[in-house]
């Protein structure tokens, strides 16, 4: 067994969207971390207004900072982005929003686009938008491949989704799309949420397991470690176990007490990440 290094763990904007950009990276920098995933909100990614001037930009910081990018993850639940939608303007205009991401890893040098199935309508059979997600997300995993972009498909809460919300739906899914390039998203929240571990996915997806959102909850909530209840040290127990080897996120939301001190929130996560690390036995 291989145990988890902290040098995996990456920085993000998560929890930042009220402070600039250059706060968060700064903050990053001087925590230690060397990669950062970049969640594309309003004003510091947003993909439709992400020009090649902004994009300088963006390069321009993180290169001062001496850090590159680990995954980008659009903002695909609270916006108006649905690749399964029942309506074609919304569902086509989502496929351009995560055609133009794809573009938009390639010119950051993200090895990694972020990507969730969708949801259908509640009141419609499910079967008739998984139907959609897959074509988009068919259509998405290609250009992102011609752009030597990989993608990673994380499974949502029930709440969130009625397409891909746990380890099975998932793995049908990936079958579905049969893209060699489409990995795994371990969100340690939806998974808390489906009552299931990371061994599920050990088993399911071995190493197709590209990325980690690393975050507490209650059993939900997207906390900082320490303030929900889920299990950490079982967690990072059995991604050892997995000799797991990409890089792990806090996916802190950023509304509450979080917003105000994001610094202290991401602290409070590596304090108790590393803390973990030293009772796993190796």
């Amino acid at each position: 067994m291989r145990v988890l290094n902290p040098d995996q763990v990456g920085g993000s904007n998560f929890a930042y969207q009220h402070h600039t950009l250059e706060r968060c990276l700064d903050d990053m920098a001087e925590l230690g971390r060397t990669v950062v995933e970049l969640w594309g909100i309003a004003p510091h990614l947003h993909i439709p207004e992400a020009d090649s001037a902004h994009l300088r930009k963006v390069r321009g910081q993180l290169r001062e900072r001496e850090l590159t990018v680990s995954c980008i993850t659009p903002e695909q639940v609270a916006y108006p982005v649905n690749i399964a939608s029942g309506e074609e303007w919304l569902r086509e205009q989502s496929l351009q929003f995560f055609l133009r991401a794809a573009e938009v890893c390639s010119e950051l040098e993200s090895p990694l686009l972020f990507l969730t199935s969708g949801r259908g309508y509640e009141d419609q059979p499910a079967e008739v938008a998984w139907g959609r997600s897959v074509v988009a997300l068919q259509n998405i995993t290609e250009r992102a491949g011609q752009l030597g972009v990989a993608c990673v498909l994380e499974p949502l809460q029930r709440v969130e989704s009625n397409l891909v919300t746990d380890v099975g739906s998932l793995r049908i899914m990936l079958d579905d799309v049969g893209s060699s390039t489409l990995g795994v998203v371990i969100d340690t929240v939806a998974m808390a949420a489906a009552h299931e571990h990371v061994r599920d996915y050990a088993e399911a997806f071995g190493e197709g397991i590209k990325h980690v959102h690393l975050v507490d909850g209650a059993p939900t909530g997207h906390l900082a470690w320490g303030d929900g209840f889920l299990d950490l040290e079982e967690i990072l127990r059995e991604l050892s176990q997995l000799n797991y080897r990409g890089t792990l996120t806090f996916e802190l939301f950023g509304d509450g007490s979080y917003a105000l001190d994001p610094r202290a929130a991401v602290t409070q996560c590596l304090d108790a990440f590393e803390a973990s690390l030293t009772r796993i036995p190796v």
